[in-house]
């Protein structure tokens, strides 16, 4: 498997804060890599860096090298690397517009204005992340009026629509019930057929489900990394073992 993501000796500033320290890893093509630690581990400050997002704040910072399919992100067009990595955020932030709407507004942001070809993206979107049945009969409708579990699936549909490569989620599922909960996690494990997938969660029990490498974080350093069972069986470091039994966090 080739490697889709390589980051080397990473550091990552805001405002004086050291947010990610000398982080390298590689991510290979169709992983999930499930991200671990508690709060201020430097986890969203690295997803963001995977698509040049950090770059909005003016008081951040950023050294070190991201490479996607061996190319540096630095040297692609900022707005090329966030249309080929996609981020889902950890509250589901549907635009005030129909269903139909959410998921074509960023294939006609691309120049894509053919309604039938539209339709097309919209259902192939929507069921691949695993809601289209729940609202095919609706597309019309305003996503505010879907549940939260829905609105998250919406947006993960709407990532879809421009087709990326690899898919980034901050904490998806941190303000759903376990049965949204469940339909995300069953949604990423098809997706896996196709994307590339970083998953940052405070449930530590949501990576041991879905990711099959995990990555410990903590006070911006990466502490361990492997294969998602060894991990949680076998960790190669106390802190880690610690983590993962509630000992702190």
């Amino acid at each position: 498997m080739v490697n889709k993501i390589e980051v080397k000796n990473l550091n990552v500033f805001f405002e004086g804060v050291h947010a990610v320290k000398n982080l390298s890893l590689e991510v290979k093509e169709h992983d999930i890599l499930g991200i671990i630690g508690p709060s201020n581990s430097g986890k969203t400050s690295f997803l963001k860096a995977l698509n040049r997002l950090n770059e909005l704040y003016p008081n951040s910072r950023t050294s070190g090298e991201i490479l996607l399919d061996g190319v540096r992100i630095k040297e692609i067009d900022k707005h090329s690397v966030r249309k080929r990595v996609g981020i889902v955020f950890a509250l589901p932030l549907p635009f005030p517009l129909s269903i139909f709407d959410n998921i074509a507004y960023g294939p006609r942001m691309h120049g894509i204005k053919n309604r039938a070809r539209l339709s097309e993206i919209v259902e192939k979107s929507l069921k691949a992340a695993a809601i289209w049945d729940e609202v095919k009969d609706r597309l019309q409708t305003n996503a505010f009026k879907l549940s939260g579990g829905q609105q998250q699936r919406l947006c993960i549909a709407r990532t879809l629509a421009v087709e990326p490569e690899v898919i980034l989620y901050d904490e998806p599922c941190s303000g759903l019930d376990p049965i949204s909960t469940l339909k995300v996690e069953e949604a990423m494990q098809e997706l896996k057929k196709n994307y590339t997938q970083i998953l940052v969660t405070n449930n530590v029990k949501q990576s041991a489900r879905v990711s099959n490498r995990t990555a410990f974080f903590l006070m911006g350093e990466m502490i361990e990394i492997g294969e998602t069972k060894q991990v949680f069986t076998v960790p190669k470091d106390k802190r880690t073992e610690d983590y993962i039994t509630g000992r702190f966090g």
